[in-house]
């Protein structure tokens, strides 16, 4: 998937969080999600979060960890 692939998952992702935060039940992926799954859209959008974050810091030529050095 590409950056913007990723940031239009995001973008669905807070798009449900914010339905079910006003009390609204939705159908996202198939599923249909109420207060309840809450928990589980958030995990969601963290996720891709996470692999936006990975793209961004590639890109940037940061590989993501850091070496440590001892002694």
């Amino acid at each position: 998937m590409n950056q913007s692939d990723i940031e239009a998952m995001i973008q669905r992702y807070t798009d449900a969080e914010m339905a079910v935060l006003g009390g609204k039940s939705i159908t996202f992926n198939g599923q249909q999600m109420s207060f309840e799954n809450l928990a589980e859209i958030r995990k969601g959008r963290q996720e891709w979060e996470r692999r936006l974050a990975t793209i961004s810091n590639k890109r940037r030529g940061n590989p993501g960890y850091k070496l440590a050095r001892f002694g």
